[in-house]
Parts: C-alpha cells; structure tokens; sequence
C-alpha cells in the first residue's frame, strides 16, 4: 500500500532538542519505519525549512522524505505556519495528480498537516487520517494566556475532527477530551504509538554514576510544563539521591538558556543545588545509557498528548514514577509497573521516590512488569500492524476511482 504521511512542522530527520523537535519527530520517523518494514511505501512530507535541503531524501530505514517548497525556506516556528497550509496542500494535490504516484491513504500528523491533507484529499480523492499528537484545548487550559497557539486552532482541530475519514487516538484521555470537542467516537481508532526495543534495551551500555547514590533521571524539552521544577522542588524529600536532567540545548548552551537557569536557581535556594545535574541535549542512540543508568525515571508533565520517555524508560528496565495524565495515565500503570502522583504536586512526588527508592524488591517488580508491558503493547511492528488495519479499511471503502481528479 502507498502511505503519505504528512508532518508539516516535524521532520522525520530532524535533530531532537532543537525548537519544536520532539516527540512527534520521533514518532514519524519510527512509524514510517515500521510501515516499510510491514511491505509499505511510505514517503513523508515535511516542509522545506532550508534553502540547502534536496526535494527528495531517501531515508536509511527505507521511506522517501519530500520537502514541500511552503512558505520560506527557513525556520519557522510551529505557531506561525498556519498561513502556509494552504499553499502545503495544494502543492500536495499537485504533485500526486500529476507525478506516477498517488498515495491510497494520506496520514497527517498534527492539526496543521491536517488542513493541509485534507486540501490534498478532497481535490486527489485520497483517504485522510489525523494524529493530532496535541489538543489546543488542553494546552489553553494549562498554558491560558502564554498558549502561543493560532486563535482558530481549537475550531480547526474540531472541524477536522469531523471531516477526516479516521481519527487515530493515542490514549484513553484524548478520547474523552475529543468526545467533549464533539468529535463522533465512531471516527476514532485507538493505537497507541510504540518504542523502538531494538535501541531501547535493559541491556548494554550504562553512562557513568556514583554507584552508592540513588539516581533519578528526568528527561525532556526544557518547558515549564515538563514538570522539571516541581521534581527539583520534590528532591529534598529524598535527601541521599541526585537528580539528572537530559534535554535542552546542549550543554555548552545551558548557562545561555533562561529556563535552565531558571531550574538550577530553584536548586540554589531548595539546598539541592549539590545533586542535581543538568545534562543538556543528548544524541538519541545515547539516551539508552541514561535510563538504564537510573534507578528511578520521573515522568512529571502538567499535560502530556502521550508521552514518549516513560516507555522508553520502561523498555530499559527502569520503574517509572508518572503524573496521572495523558497518555502516561494509560502507559504506567499504577502498582504495577511504576507510580501515578498527581500533577504539580511535588509533596506527592517526593512521598513517591522516597517510598520507592527505598525499596529495592519493589523497583525489581516494577521493572520487570514494565518490560512485559512494552514488549506485548508497545512495539512499532504492532502500532504499524494496527494502522496497516485501519488504512485497509478506508481504501476498502473509499471513494470509486472516478472521484480521483
């Protein structure tokens, strides 16, 4: 099967920690992977962001990236690239009528390659799936008025969410969140994204650590809603451990970055300064060292769409302490494979690590549910196998091939 995945803002070959490279770029490129991998043809449509970038990149996994010539070709942040969806999708519409391949589904990821695949759908007669990887109406009730998002978003995502043929879920909550904007449920399909357990291993390399001092590890971009000042504020509940925190811009340009100073200030005047460790930016093949490192990962988002790093921890063997929201709320699940606190409770937190940090034959459980966990639910072979479903049924039942313009 042809499979257009669009990811207008989230290149599949971006390098994670820059601005607006995460999640989302991780998950494209590891799905387009695993798509390839179950017999598809897959190309993935980003937009050209450099005036140095080739139209086509063929990928070592197997899958075409095209860059899409929308709006200039330089940084630009996510928030501003509304007025280019236009322009993304007719440029798609474009391209499939007139070049010797046409996809039999588009895939969009994110509410703005959803404007931009839906353009391209109705005017090609090509099947469109959405993966919103984020609501603007979750990020609005947390972020209110530093919500950096286009005023339209929470109407756009509704609207899509009603146009598009299916609606891939990530989790329980977004669910529910959808049912609430008015989205039908008979639209959605939940798949859970997955964790590449080649890379991700309890096996292997472990980056060097004081062996007779507890280590928490923390990963993420450096924004307030990741949760890093409330585990800094937890830290002195749990007085022998030290914390470590991955992400950010690398570690030459940490003095540099506001929120960096921002957590080891909140350190300084907590009296943990001494145990807690800014790592910066890490190469993705590195990351597994760290977790495996860790006797605890710490998971503490006010918000998460889904949450990446408690299963990579996970599939590392690592317990993982989580807030009870999103999609860690469906991946953690509490007593079992790791701890549910609430969020933005960093008394809770603290309570958690010290009763867990404390108990060696609880983190072994934990730990070792984990891994089952991950390995029966978690894979790209099955999120790819899942979707692969999902696609056969829309080209199944989709439009008679006269539609096609």
């Amino acid at each position: 099967m042809r499979i257009a995945m669009i990811s207008e803002h989230a290149s599949p070959l971006a390098a994670l920690g820059e601005e607006d490279a995460g999640g989302q770029n991780t998950h494209v490129a590891e799905l387009a992977a695993a798509l390839v991998g179950e017999g598809h043809d897959v190309r993935v449509y980003t937009r050209r962001d450099s005036a140095t970038l080739a139209e086509v990149v063929s990928s070592p996994d197997g899958y075409q990236v095209c860059h899409v010539p929308a709006g200039p070709a330089q940084r630009v942040p996510k928030d501003e690239l509304l007025p280019y969806m236009g322009e993304f999708g007719s440029w798609l519409a474009d391209s499939w009528r007139r070049g010797g391949w046409i996809p039999d589904v588009a895939h969009a990821h994110f509410w703005m390659s959803g404007l931009a695949t839906v353009h391209a759908g109705r005017r090609t007669g090509v099947p469109t799936v959405l993966t919103y990887h984020a609501l603007g109406t979750v990020k609005r009730r947390h972020q209110g008025a530093r919500d950096t998002s286009p005023p339209g978003r929470i109407g756009y995502e509704r609207a899509l969410g009603r146009t598009v043929d299916r609606v891939i879920v990530q989790c329980e909550d977004e669910v529910a969140e959808l049912v609430r904007m008015g989205v039908p449920r008979s639209r959605m399909a939940l798949v859970p994204s997955g964790v590449n357990q080649a890379v991700f291993r309890p096996d292997g390399p472990v980056a060097p650590r004081d062996p007779a001092r507890p280590r928490v590890l923390t990963v993420g971009r450096m924004v307030e809603r990741k949760g890093f000042l409330d585990v800094v504020r937890a830290l002195p509940a749990v007085p022998d451990a030290e914390c470590v925190v991955v992400g950010g811009p690398p570690a030459e340009l940490l003095p540099a970055d506001a929120f960096a100073r921002r957590l080891s200030a909140l350190a300084e005047s907590c009296g943990v300064a001494d145990r807690v460790k800014l790592v910066g930016a890490v190469p993705r093949e590195d990351m597994p060292t760290w977790y495996r490192s860790a006797d605890v990962l710490v998971a503490a988002p006010w918000y998460e769409p889904f949450g990446l790093t408690p299963l990579e921890g996970m599939a590392c063997g690592v317990p993982v302490i989580g807030t009870n929201v999103g999609g860690i709320a469906d991946s953690v699940v509490d007593g079992l494979t790791g701890d549910l606190v609430p969020p933005r409770d960093p008394r809770a937190l603290g309570t958690a690590l010290r009763r867990l940090l404390a108990d060696r034959v609880r983190r072994f459980a934990y730990a070792t549910a984990a891994l089952d966990r991950i390995r029966s639910r978690y894979s790209w072979k099955r999120c790819a196998e899942q979707l692969g479903a999902v696609y056969a049924a829309l080209t199944t039942a989709s439009r008679p091939a006269s539609a096609v313009a």
